[in-house]
C-alpha cells in the first residue's frame, strides 16, 4: 500500500525503509539535507554547479550505501561524508591539490580587506579568503563535524598540519568576519 503524503518520521527510520526499498523515504532524506550537503561543498571551494553535480552524486551513493548507516550519527553527518571524499576526490584528480604546513594562496592581505556590499556577515565570502589547505580543513572540523584525525586522514597530510590549518584558518576568520561591511565602515565615517 502506498500513500501520496510524503513519509516523516526520524532520520534513522527513513534510511531503514529506503534500505528496505523505499525510495520515497530516501527522497524526504534529501529534501531535509540536499541544501546543507551542498553548502558544505561551496565552503569547501566548489562552485555552485559542481556542488550541485557533488551533492547528487553523493546522495546516489548514499542510496547504494544506505544500508550500512546504522544511526550511530546524525545521517546527515554520514551524508556529508560521502560529499566531502567525493569532492576531495575529484580536487585531487584535477591534480590542483598541494598541502603543505606552509601558508598558501589565501594569504593575500588584500583579500581580507575586499568590499562587502550586504550589511551582514558572510561566512562563504570570508571562507574564499583562506588557503585551499584552511578552508578544507576548517570546512571539514566544523561543516562537516569531522575530527582532526579523520580530515588527516582524508587529505593524507599530518594531524600537525591540520590543527595549523584549522588555527590559521579561524585566526584569518575572526579577523575577517570582525571588520564591519564596507557600507557600515562608509556610513561611520561619513
Amino acid at each position: 500500500m502506498t500513500s501520496d503524503r510524503s513519509p516523516t518520521g526520524h532520520d534513522v527510520e527513513l534510511a531503514a525503509l529506503a534500505a528496505a526499498g523505499d525510495r520515497r523515504a530516501y527522497g524526504e532524506l534529501v529534501r531535509r539535507h540536499g541544501s546543507s550537503v551542498r553548502g558544505l561543498l561551496r565552503r569547501m571551494g566548489a562552485d555552485s554547479t559542481t556542488a550541485d553535480d557533488l551533492a547528487q552524486d553523493a546522495f546516489l551513493a548514499g542510496f547504494e550505501q544506505v544500508a550500512e548507516y546504522r544511526g550511530e550519527g546524525a545521517f546527515a553527518g554520514w551524508i556529508k561524508r560521502i560529499a566531502a571524499r567525493l569532492y576531495l576526490r575529484r580536487v585531487k584528480r584535477e591534480a590542483r591539490l598541494v598541502f603543505t604546513d606552509a601558508a598558501q594562496d589565501g594569504d593575500d592581505p588584500a583579500a581580507l580587506n575586499e568590499p562587502r556590499t550586504a550589511n551582514r556577515i558572510d561566512l562563504d565570502e570570508a571562507l574564499k579568503s583562506l588557503s585551499r589547505g584552511e578552508r578544507l580543513s576548517v570546512s571539514l572540523c566544523y561543516g562537516g563535524d569531522w575530527s582532526h584525525a579523520e580530515v588527516a586522514e582524508a587529505l593524507n597530510i599530518p594531524i600537525g598540519t591540520v590543527k595549523s590549518h584549522v588555527k590559521r584558518g579561524l585566526d584569518k576568520l575572526r579577523v575577517r568576519l570582525a571588520q564591519p561591511p564596507e557600507g557600515a565602515r562608509r556610513e561611520a565615517h561619513g
